[in-house]
């Protein structure tokens, strides 16, 4: 639901295409010569085998699907992927052609390259299509109708990717998506009105399944309006969005809830990098670091330098949860009641003020990934009192527990770090980030896990990890 999506997914798919195309012929001038290059035209087969695995690759990973095109980050791990088949391709035909000239240097120039121009043109692309969409270049007013939440939840979606294309006009919203029959009058003379002073041309209708006869009303107005439709089903409420159709014998069932994690091979995936990526933070960063951190936290403020702190892990159970202390020492025993930190909070230090902002304080949280309490990636851990309060908020908080809890996470590097002060924006917030939680432990992938990684690294360079 992206405006003139084929188009833009066809703009990208030819211009990194030509882009291939440039640095195949670039690196094979820059190996050899042209005449040499001309000479070899079985080479060309190559470059055209390279086009089409091109295609087939960046499917695979979904290089130019929506939501793999919001982070940079990912994206490059995707250019990555796609320039390794690539390299990997070339190698083999370079072999059975018994090619002597275009070899190594070749492959060399041609992978450095084709990264740096597909770099190039993902991040001028988003850039220029953002500068289009804010001058207000091809845009489409939004009208949602229906649950209050949804339609919040697509203001902000619209808002946050303006690339998107659409501006959010309003919305008519019922309580709990169900619009009464008495109000229907009503509803259907604010739709027309709406639809005609706003200009509107796309609706999103989310009812519940007993307002079946007014969503027949709704979609009628719009079509005599020429405003196009889009549905979002009824069973969108449900905690899942991950639906899985089988069989169970003879009956067709849905299944609500799919995890990735229940299969043990992808769990002994997870838990081997997770092993492998800790002792390479703990030896290569924690070993240096801890000392420095050390000495500053008894200059600066009296304690112990570690904070260590129950909380809960994966089936429910309880554990040590190790973290740099980031606050004054008779705060300590306070922070376990529920009061978040906020800008210039007094109860933080010096030191800690810095460790909490670039996320330093949770690097000895690498020692409970080695143990096995945690994992690199996944849900944050809640403090128990936290956990209880969340959970009166989100019923399916538990659900966070069928995974071990992440240093970093989904939510996290969507910018849902911490807790507010003011009570409703907190509630939203609390419910916005365990359903983030829940997504990742739906669509959880290795991939995904880097993916977060990545992105975590790259706002900690840049300072945006939204923590205080």
């Amino acid at each position: 639901m992206i405006v003139n999506k084929r188009s833009i997914f066809l703009f990208r798919l030819l211009s990194d295409l030509l882009m291939l195309t440039t640095a195949f012929i670039a690196s094979a001038i820059i190996a050899q010569s042209w005449e040499i290059l001309v000479d070899r035209d079985y080479m060309f087969f190559l470059l055209i085998g390279l086009n089409l695995l091109w295609i087939m690759s960046s499917n695979t990973t979904g290089f130019y699907d929506d939501f793999y095109s919001r982070n940079f980050p990912i994206q490059f791990v995707n250019i990555l992927k796609s320039t390794t088949t690539q390299v990997v391709a070339a190698i083999v035909f370079i072999f059975l052609a018994r090619e002597d000239l275009f070899t190594r240097y070749f492959i060399v120039y041609y992978a450095l390259i084709l990264i740096a121009v597909i770099s190039f043109r993902v991040i001028l692309f988003r850039k220029g299509l953002k500068a289009l969409r804010k001058r207000g270049k091809n845009i489409r007013n939004l009208l949602v109708i229906g649950d209050e939440n949804i339609a919040e939840n697509i203001k902000s979606m619209v808002e946050g990717n303006p690339d998107f294309g659409y501006n959010f006009v309003g919305s008519i919203s019922g309580k709990d998506s169900i619009i009464e029959i008495d109000e229907a009058n009503e509803t259907k003379q604010r739709l027309v009105k709406i639809l005609l002073s706003e200009k509107v041309e796309e609706v999103v209708i989310a009812l519940a399944a007993n307002s079946s006869h007014m969503l027949d009303e709704i979609i009628k107005i719009c079509n005599r309006k020429a405003v196009k439709t889009h549905i979002i089903p009824d069973y969108f409420h449900y905690i899942s969005n991950r639906f899985q159709l089988s069989t169970f014998g003879d009956f067709p069932i849905i299944t609500l809830r799919r995890e990735p994690l229940e299969e043990v091979q992808k769990r002994i995936i997870k838990r081997s990098f997770d092993i492998f990526f800790s002792i390479a933070v703990i030896i290569f960063i924690l070993s240096w670091l801890y000392p420095i951190i050390f000495i500053l936290s008894k200059l600066t403020s009296p304690g112990p330098v570690f904070f260590i702190q129950d909380r809960i892990g994966n089936r429910n159970e309880n554990f040590n949860c190790y973290k740099f202390r980031t606050m004054k020492v008779e705060e300590e025993s306070e922070s376990l009641t529920v009061k978040p930190v906020i800008v210039d909070d007094p109860r933080v230090t010096r030191i800690g003020k810095f460790l909490r902002k670039s996320n330093l304080d949770e690097l000895p949280q690498f020692l409970n990934v080695l143990k096995g309490d945690m994992s690199a990636i996944g849900p944050r851990p809640h403090a128990i009192p936290y956990d209880k309060k969340y959970g009166k908020v989100v019923d399916e908080i538990r659900l966070r527990h069928n995974v071990k809890p992440g240093i970093t996470g989904w939510a996290q590097v969507h910018g849902l770090r911490g807790d507010v002060v003011d009570e409703e924006e907190n509630r939203k917030r609390t419910a916005k980030r365990i359903q983030y939680d829940l997504w990742y432990i739906e669509n959880w992938t290795f991939t995904l896990d880097i993916q977060i990684i990545l992105i975590t690294i790259w706002q900690m360079i840049r300072g945006k990890t939204r923590a205080v």
